[in-house]
């Protein structure tokens, strides 16, 4: 969405607030011997009690409220009472709400207990890769240029980047436009720009070896096409003419 007012402005702040609080306390809440089922339940309650309402859930009847992905499901995760959290798992929480009339989107990855899968520079390099990719996004900017430089900052840390899966506006719905806000340099996307005063949903998808997903059979989930770990992290923000506004900065990312 483009702000134009500063009603508008108040309500994605709210939303955004609200998104970035509570994938705070749920990466807090995470523990070891723990299922996704009981985080997700923990979201749902800590959205409810901030009058938000879980995204997927509304819009896509998402079986949870929260995506919770563990090892090498690393996005859409669907909770459940059969994935107990285990000391060195690599997991992933997105949240995404609604609060009146307002939309937004975070997330995150980080490492349960002690790094015995040697990942953690892998989540360090994702989210350094996103901050470094949000502090060059203004108004008249190149998106295929953002996407260069997530793609570049990737390769050279020796990690590849999944292709088919992206940022995108966010506001007065989960998607709006621009979408497809991608982690590479598509050359056929040079004339599209990052607006002023818009709200985009900023991601990064950094893989130890796939460039693509793979859906599981529960419809949902995605894993690498070619295996390994991926690190996922997000931010709403609001274009400005100078440097961005991260409106879910209270997520501590």
């Amino acid at each position: 969405m483009i702000i134009k007012t500063e009603e508008e402005l108040n309500g994605i702040k709210r939303v955004s607030e609200a998104v970035a609080i509570t994938l705070r306390e749920m990466k807090k809440y995470a523990q070891i011997g723990i299922t996704t089922k009981e985080l997700d339940q923990y979201g749902k309650k800590l959205l409810e009690q901030l009058g938000a309402k879980s995204a997927p859930h509304e819009t896509y009847n998402f079986p949870g409220y929260c995506c919770i992905s563990v090892n090498e499901a690393f996005a859409h995760g669907v909770p459940s009472d059969s994935v107990i959290l285990r000391n060195g798992d690599i997991v992933n929480i997105d949240v995404s709400a609604e609060l009146n009339g307002f939309w937004s989107d975070n997330g995150c990855s980080f490492i349960l207990g002690d790094d015995i899968k040697g990942l953690q520079i892998l989540v360090d390099s994702s989210r350094e890769i996103l901050l470094e990719a949000i502090s060059k996004i203004s108004g008249g900017v190149r998106i295929a240029d953002i996407g260069k430089l997530i793609e570049t900052k990737a390769k050279k840390a020796g990690y590849t980047v999944i292709r088919d899966l992206g940022g995108h506006g966010v506001g007065r719905s989960l998607h709006e436009e621009p979408d497809a806000i991608m982690n590479y340099y598509d050359r056929s996307d040079l004339h599209r720009r990052f607006r002023k005063n818009s709200v985009v949903a900023i991601e990064t998808f950094i893989s130890t070896k796939s460039t693509n997903i793979r859906t599981e059979s529960d419809g949902w989930t995605f894993t690498g096409s070619k295996g390994g770990f991926v690190a996922q992290h997000e931010h709403t923000l609001l274009v400005t003419g100078g440097r961005p506004v991260i409106l879910t900065s209270a997520n501590e990312i």
